[in-house]
């Protein structure tokens, strides 16, 4: 499995780029890997109609979109590029346009990417290294601080508000409420931890069987991360999701997945909920189970609220 700096080498790096909207942007990206060998220029067409079919789901964070498109035979290798723009350009996203960062990548399978995603998501999660990539003045600079280097002058970044939860000794927790909207918004979350209580088991619909390896006190509870193919987006809120989840001290009865709305339809009765963007719920429709909206998949903050909604904690 290849770490992030591995998968996004210093040629596909360009700061200051100015690109006249976001075609050009993507456009931009695209060409990058096709300089470094990653894909065709097909796929460049591919990321372009994704958006164009979906929607700008892949705004991820405010200014930050993640340009991508399923594995294709236009994808040569798994990689990645990075384009810092000169210019805001607007994606079309109803809160988190306009965009500055333009991160783009090519995989060949779900699977040989996800640490490098779970090691980005943490970085642009991180106050203090979001400043560092978007000052750093060259490529160099930039890639030595996704190569896990910390800026060195600064205080250092507070703790996310994202709460600890409650004890996993208390047991594993509540199923999910009535059907949400798939338009819910997130509310602040609240400082305080959610209440350890009495968590009764969850009900077969609402939950999958336990495998054998599984302590049976620790039925499994699933939550789906959505986005149009399964590989991109997806992922950076999984990996967001989950380090919520640790702090609550949740992992254990919680598993995430990470799949695309056609797949996400018919897995949909195996989950408590699924977490998505404003885009892909309104796709998804009514799938049988709360459909919860998350504006920046980077946010913990937010995710936690999310999370207490799903649960009523």
């Amino acid at each position: 499995m290849k770490d992030l700096k591995d998968l996004l080498p210093v040629e596909a790096v360009r700061l200051d780029v100015r690109a006249a909207d976001w075609r050009s942007a993507i456009a931009v990206a695209g060409r990058l890997m096709v300089e470094t060998g990653v894909t065709t220029e097909e796929y460049t067409r591919e990321m372009v109609a994704n958006v164009e079919e979906n929607g700008p789901y892949i705004v991820i964070a405010p200014g930050v979109a993640f340009a991508h498109s399923r594995p294709s035979p236009a994808v040569l290798t798994t990689g990645m590029s990075w384009v810092r723009l000169a210019e805001p350009v607007e994606f079309g996203h109803e809160s988190n346009d306009p965009v500055t960062l333009v991160v783009a990548l090519a995989a060949q399978d779900s699977a040989a990417h996800t640490s490098a995603m779970a090691a980005l998501a943490r970085l642009l999660g991180d106050p203090a290294t979001a400043a560092a990539l978007a000052t750093a003045p060259t490529p160099e600079a930039l890639h030595a601080v996704l190569a896990g280097e910390r800026p060195e002058s600064g205080p250092e970044a507070p703790e996310p508000p994202a709460s600890a939860g409650p004890l996993a000794s208390a047991g594993p927790p509540a199923s999910a409420g009535p059907l949400a909207s798939a338009e819910s918004s997130a509310t602040a979350p609240s400082s305080a931890a959610p209440e350890p209580s009495s968590f009764p088991e969850p009900s077969p619909e609402s939950s999958p069987e336990p495998s054998a390896a599984e302590p049976r006190a620790a039925s499994l509870h699933k939550i789906l991360t959505v986005c149009g193919n399964g590989v991109g987006t997806s992922l950076f809120l999984k990996n967001t999701l989950e380090q919520v989840l640790d702090r609550w001290g949740w992992s254990r009865f919680v598993t995430v997945e990470a799949t695309d709305t056609i797949s996400a339809k018919g897995k949909a009765s195996e989950a408590v909920a699924l977490f998505t963007s404003r885009e892909i719920a309104r796709t998804l429709g009514d799938v049988g189970r709360p459909v919860k909206v998350v504006q920046d998949f980077t946010s913990t903050a937010e995710v936690d609220s999310v999370l207490r909604d799903t649960y009523d904690v």
